[in-house]
């Protein structure tokens, strides 16, 4: 979390006085937000497996960061892909590639283990620890483009969703929280443009489902008050839906 404060300085080296008291002031609610988050104590359950159905059987994978792996979650069938897998109605064969902590960078990575398998429409969730880690939202987007005209070139339909909304994560204090909002939404609007640019679609998880979280924090989130709780999973489950259906049936989002 401190590198919020690290890249607000970095892009604030002008603001004279009044900036570097504001610097300073992330500095330390960052430090307090970091404490305040727990490590995983546990990787996230592999929600991997054969999901039954009636029709065309379907090849589903899931790739991003601990969003998109489950991280929160106490079983399988809670974490967002195996939702998703369950609800389409055909047979499913899901494999997770996520990684708890990717950023952008190392989709390219997932999508080599991925491409060992036969898919037809791959989901990302993606975008979090580009905020937190710093990475410029300009080469976070192309990587993430990248990726989705390769996924496209192996012949999946894609789906993203886009950062979500940080600003909603309670251990982050204002005005620490409100930079976090914003960048998170910066990026979720960069990512849309160009994952829609290479072939995709794209679901911004932050615009839809911010909200929620703010108004339940504890109902949405899990203990470590980061990572979605089952609730949260189901939410964001529900949110990317409509494109995978959509996607899986060739029509326009």
């Amino acid at each position: 979390m401190n590198r919020f404060a690290k890249a607000f300085a970095y892009g604030g080296g002008g603001l004279g006085l009044a900036g570097a008291l504001l610097t300073g002031l992330l500095f330390g609610q960052a430090q307090l937000a970091k404490r305040a988050i727990p490590d995983a104590d546990r990787p996230p359950p592999d929600g991997s497996g054969h999901f039954p159905g009636d029709g065309m059987p379907i090849r589903l994978v899931m790739l991003g960061d601990s969003s998109a792996a489950g991280l929160g979650v106490d079983h399988p069938a809670q974490t967002p892909g195996a939702l998703i897998a369950a609800s389409l109605g055909v047979p499913v064969e899901y494999r997770c590639f996520a990684v708890v902590g990717a950023e952008s960078g190392h989709l390219a990575a997932q999508i080599e283990l991925a491409s060992a398998h036969p898919m037809d429409i791959a989901i990302i969730v993606i975008g979090g620890n580009d905020v937190t880690h710093g990475v410029r939202p300009a080469l976070a987007v192309r990587l993430l483009a990248d990726a989705v005209r390769a996924l496209r070139e192996l012949g999946a339909e894609v789906v993203v969703g886009t950062c979500p909304d940080l600003g909603t994560i309670q251990p982050i204090q204002p005005p620490l929280r409100w930079v976090a909002r914003q960048w998170s939404r910066q990026l979720a609007a960069m990512q849309t443009r160009a994952v829609e640019a290479a072939g995709g679609r794209a679901v911004q998880l932050g615009a839809l489902l911010g909200p929620e979280f703010a108004a339940a924090p504890a109902e949405m989130f899990s203990a470590d008050r980061f990572h979605p709780s089952a609730a949260g999973y189901a939410a964001a489950a529900n949110a990317l839906l409509p494109a995978v259906r959509a996607a899986l049936i060739r029509e326009p989002a």
